[in-house]
């Protein structure tokens, strides 16, 4: 489909008919900047080059070959990108390889044994390794460990030492029932 049907109304400086083009193209502008994803931020060099567009479109002229503007938009992300790369001293990735380092989209559903055998694990854990445990786990890294302390009532070494108990009792129940843990995770 050639979007340029939107650019009519673009030109005319309609939001609406921008947001129409904008739904549209956003996703082959994305595509475009694939290569950069794993040394820029994408989302950022995307807003920014429709933020662009948009300004730039009531200097715009068709060149009188399909999704015209689409193209420009196109060729804006990937200067952004350049630039951006440039400023940063990155290397863009090949697709192929990101491609290997995409996981896939489908994984593999949680074994439920293992799930059975963690929730056996974790649940024989005493109480003050089981709260450390669940603090950090339930802050997902967005509390630091001296808060995490405050609110169980406990000093930082004190929270410390409950957490590598909770983790050291954790991985030697999981190896008994054969869970092989990694050496790095069992420490």
């Amino acid at each position: 489909m050639d979007l340029d049907v939107h650019l009519p109304g673009i030109l005319a400086r309609d939001p609406n008919a921008f947001a129409r083009w904008m739904a549209s193209a956003e996703s082959s502008v994305r595509e475009s900047l694939r290569s950069f994803a794993t040394v820029v931020d994408v989302e950022a060099v995307l807003q920014e080059s429709l933020l662009r567009v948009w300004h730039a479109s009531p200097r715009f002229t068709p060149d009188g070959s399909p999704n015209a503007l689409l193209r420009f938009a196109v060729r804006v992300a990937r200067n952004l990108a350049v630039s951006e790369v440039r400023r940063t001293k990155a290397r863009p990735v090949e697709s192929e390889m990101l491609e290997r380092m995409t996981p896939p989209d489908d994984p593999s559903p949680p074994d439920p044994m293992l799930r059975r055998t963690i929730a056996e694990c974790y649940g024989r854990l005493p109480d003050k390794p089981k709260q450390a445990l669940d603090a950090r786990l339930s802050s997902a890294g967005a509390t630091n460990d001296e808060d995490l302390a405050a609110s169980l009532s406990m000093r930082l070494n004190t929270f410390l030492q409950n957490f590598g108990r909770a983790r050291k009792l954790l991985a030697e129940c999981l190896k008994k029932h054969g869970v092989e843990i990694d050496e790095e995770l069992a420490r």
